[in-house]
C-alpha cells in the first residue's frame, strides 16, 4: 500500500491560490484545435527499453501504448503540433525521420513540432536510442524487430497528426496548475527510507510537484483534449509486460472520466525523481489515479482562458562536452581481438568505429531546445534528454513561475542532462549514465548555462 499521503484539501488550496493569483484573460476569437490517438503497442513481443537487466523480450501486456497528437491553430494561421508517446524516448535519427515526413505530408516546419515521450520503462526499444544498453546487445532477429518497429512508428505518428488536423474545430484553451507529491528526489533519499522520511517530513533534495494542465474545449464546453505534465521517472514497475506505467494509467483514468477526450502526458524534468515507493502494478495504478485526480481538480475549477496566439521557436545549440577519450583509452576499454560483451566495451567499440569513419569525435552535441508561447501567457519549454529537476525550478524562477512549463525527454533523448550542481556531484545522473547512451564524454560545466541561455533567447529575453 502506498504510504505517501497528501490531503485533497492541501491540493485544492494550492490550486485555488494559483488561480486567484492569475489574471483572467478572455479570448475574443477561438482557436482551431483537434486531437487524435493511435495504438503503438508492438504487434510482436520484442526487447523492452529502460532497464539493462532484462534477459528476454516482453511476454505480455498490461495496457496499450499510445501516440497522440494535438494540433493548435491561432487566429494568425500559426500552427503547432504536440505529439506524445508512451515510450522511453526517441533518438535524433528517428526524430528527424518523423519531422521530415511531417513536413512532406503535412507541410509542417521543425519549429511547429514538439515530440514528447513519457519515459515509461515498460515499452519497446525504439531504434538505436540507448543503443549500447539495448540495440547492440541483442541478436539480429531482435534488431530486425526493433528496426521494423521504428519504421511503423514513424508512419503511425504521421497518420495520427493527419487525423488530428482533420478533427480540428473552433475551441477554447484554458490552463491551470495542480499538485501531486509521489515524486521523490532519488539522489538524496534512499528508497528504503522514503516511507519513514515522508512520515516525518524529512525528505530532502529538490523536486517539482506542479501538475501543469492545458484544457481544450469545443464551443459547447465539451472537453476535447487535456495536455498535462509531471516531473517523475515512469519506473514504478519493471516487468516483462507492455505498460504505460503511472502516466499511462493517468491518461486511461482521465479518458474514462471524460469520454471522447484525448488525454496527453508529457514528462517534466524528472531525471533525478522516482515514484516512491514503487515496484508493484498496484502502485502504478494508484499513482496514475492520483495524478488523474490532480488534473481533474484543475479541470473542474474556473480556469483562465488563453487568447488564440501561438509563437513557435526551435533551435539546436552546440551543447559542449568535456575532454574526449583518446583512441588509446578506447582501445584499452575495447580490445579489437575480444568479443564485445559489456556496455563499456560496446560504447568504446562504437566510438572507435566513429573515429575511423569520421576522423575524430565531436566535442559538442546538437541539443534541441523549443519554446512555444501559448496565448501570450504560457512558456511551454521542451528540452532534449533526461533533464534533472534543477532546470525546471530555475526556469520557473527566472521566467513566468508556474506559467513556465518545462518538459524533458522531448525531440531527442540522447543522454542525461545534469545541472552544474549535479554534474559536480557526479553519480549516475552526473554522467556515468552517458555510456548507456553512447555519448563520448561527460558534459562540460557550461551545459546548464548553454541550455538556459537558449531558452531565454528563444522566449525573447
Amino acid at each position: 500500500m502506498n504510504t505517501h499521503s497528501k490531503s485533497g484539501k492541501r491540493r485544492f488550496t494550492y490550486l485555488c491560490a494559483v488561480l486567484l493569483l492569475t489574471p483572467f484573460a478572455q479570448a475574443d476569437e477561438p482557436w482551431q484545435a483537434g486531437a487524435a490517438r493511435v495504438v503503438i503497442t508492438p504487434d510482436q513481443f520484442m526487447w523492452m527499453a529502460g532497464y539493462g537487466n532484462r534477459k528476454a523480450p516482453a511476454d505480455g501486456k498490461l495496457t496499450e501504448l499510445w501516440a497522440k497528437a494535438l494540433v493548435l491553430d491561432d487566429t494568425q494561421g500559426n500552427r503547432g503540433v504536440v505529439i506524445t508517446m508512451d515510450l522511453v524516448g526517441i533518438g535524433r535519427d528517428l526524430s528527424r525521420d518523423v519531422c521530415s515526413q511531417l513536413q512532406k505530408v503535412h507541410g509542417l516546419k521543425r519549429n511547429q513540432i514538439v515530440i514528447c515521450t513519457s519515459h515509461t520503462h515498460s515499452g519497446p526499444v525504439v531504434g538505436k536510442n540507448l543503443a549500447p544498453l539495448h540495440y547492440w546487445g541483442v541478436d539480429q532477429a531482435q534488431q530486425k524487430l526493433i528496426d521494423e518497429y521504428a519504421t511503423v512508428l514513424v508512419e503511425k505518428v504521421v497518420n495520427v497528426v493527419g487525423k488530428a488536423i482533420e478533427n480540428s474545430k473552433p475551441c477554447r484553451l484554458q490552463w491551470g496548475s495542480g499538485y501531486e507529491s509521489f515524486a521523490v528526489n532519488r539522489r538524496d533519499n534512499p528508497a528504503a527510507e522514503v516511507d519513514e522520511r515522508r512520515a516525518k517530513g524529512t525528505l530532502t533534495g529538490p523536486s517539482d510537484h506542479d501538475v501543469p494542465v492545458l484544457s481544450v474545449r469545443d464551443a459547447e464546453g465539451k472537453l476535447e483534449a487535456v495536455l498535462f505534465g509531471y516531473a517523475c521517472h515512469a519506473t514504478t514497475i519493471g516487468l516483462q509486460q507492455w505498460c504505460g506505467d503511472y502516466p499511462g494509467y493517468a491518461q486511461i483514468e482521465l479518458e474514462k472520466l471524460h469520454p471522447g477526450c484525448v488525454a496527453m502526458f508529457w514528462a517534466g524534468c524528472g531525471a533525478d525523481q522516482n515514484p516512491l515507493p514503487r515496484r508493484t502494478i498496484e502502485l502504478a495504478k494508484e499513482y496514475g489515479a492520483e495524478l488523474a485526480e490532480a488534473v481533474d481538480e484543475v479541470l473542474s475549477a474556473s480556469l483562465p482562458e488563453l487568447p488564440a496566439s501561438l509563437k513557435l521557436n526551435y533551435r539546436e545549440v552546440d551543447a559542449p562536452l568535456s575532454e574526449l577519450p583518446t583512441p588509446e583509452k578506447l582501445q584499452a576499454d575495447a580490445p579489437v581481438d575480444k568479443q564485445i560483451g559489456s556496455y563499456q566495451e560496446r560504447w568504446a567499440k562504437h566510438l572507435l568505429n566513429k573515429i575511423e569513419s569520421e576522423g575524430a569525435l565531436k566535442g559538442h552535441y546538437p541539443y534541441p531546445v523549443s519554446v512555444w508561447t501559448i496565448g501570450n501567457e504560457i512558456d511551454f519549454v521542451t528540452l532534449g534528454g533526461e533533464v534533472v529537476v534543477d532546470y525546471a525550478l530555475r526556469l520557473k524562477r527566472e521566467r513566468r513561475g508556474n506559467r513556465t512549463w518545462v518538459a524533458g525527454y522531448s525531440n531527442d533523448v540522447m543522454a542525461y542532462i545534469p545541472s552544474l550542481r549535479v554534474l559536480k556531484e557526479g553519480g549516475y545522473e552526473g554522467g556515468t549514465s552517458n555510456v548507456y547512451y553512447g555519448l563520448p564524454a561527460l558534459w562540460s560545466e557550461q551545459i546548464e548555462e548553454t541550455i538556459v541561455k537558449a531558452v531565454h533567447d528563444l522566449a525573447g529575453g
